[in-house]
């Protein structure tokens, strides 16, 4: 029985691969997914790989466990880190959010508590209403649809929110199973609010629009001084990665 190696793309994808010879090489031809107890399973040659701690590489529905295949089955001649966030999200969920949930919850509660949403400008008047237009209803649709109450503040001085707002996010972090959890996770600091990764975990808002709504204050500041393609190159990708974590939620 040939020996298939434990998933190190992504151990490499935190490391950081150097162009050299510690490059994989993609050791499979066919990729498949299998019901297996507690869920499916990705088969590279009819094998199963490992997570970086050697654990079942398990996913809980056979659309998630597809986003992971078709990662592994777009690799070229060398493995992509990169290319495989949907691989990492499963593998980070199995070794790691499982053995830490209440601390990954903290987390996320902690945004709660300096929510993007939160922070109005006082100036210029232009952005000042395009944030009140665009913030406010998600604000509402967080006292309404999920019981967090959250005050707005204008300017960049810290304003304490309801402890119990905070502690209410706490627990709807950790309603949910290790693997939307990760998703969470990953999605409110990229979104800089727990209120838009909520909105995008229960499917009130697409990935994109969430990401658009993160960053008002820097879309507006591109529309009065142009865009740098250096930055532009970056929010692309951000913006890629909100749009994956839609995906994952939704495959789960």
């Amino acid at each position: 029985m040939s020996h298939i190696p434990p998933l190190d793309p992504m151990v490499a994808a935190r490391k950081g691969f150097r162009e050299s010879e510690e490059r994989l090489k993609r050791f499979w031809k066919a990729v498949t997914v299998e019901a297996t107890d507690g869920g499916f399973v990705i088969l590279l040659d009819g094998r199963a790989p490992k997570t970086p701690a050697h654990a079942r590489f398990v996913l809980p529905t056979e659309a998630a466990a597809r986003m992971v295949a078709d990662e592994w089955g777009a690799q070229g001649e060398f493995i992509e880190p990169a290319a495989m966030p949907a691989t990492r999200l499963a593998a980070t969920a199995i070794d790691r959010v499982s053995q830490a949930r209440e601390a990954v919850a903290d987390e996320i509660a902690a945004y709660a508590g300096s929510d993007a949403l939160c922070y109005l400008a006082e100036h210029p008047r232009g952005l000042v209403e395009q944030q009140a237009r665009a913030w406010t209803p998600w604000r509402d649709w967080a006292s309404g649809a999920l019981g967090v109450r959250l005050e707005p503040a204008e300017g960049i001085i810290h304003r304490a929110q309801d402890p119990a707002a905070v502690a209410r996010v706490r627990d709807l972090a950790l309603a949910l199973d290790d693997f939307a959890l990760t998703g969470l996770a990953t999605a409110v600091p990229l979104l800089g609010s727990a209120v838009l990764g909520l909105a995008v975990q229960r499917g009130a808002l697409t990935g994109e629009a969430a990401f658009d709504l993160s960053r008002l204050d820097e879309a507006f500041q591109e529309g009065q001084w142009g865009v740098d393609a250096e930055n532009a190159d970056r929010t692309e990708a951000r913006r890629a990665e909100a749009m994956l974590l839609e995906r994952w939620f939704k495959a789960l």
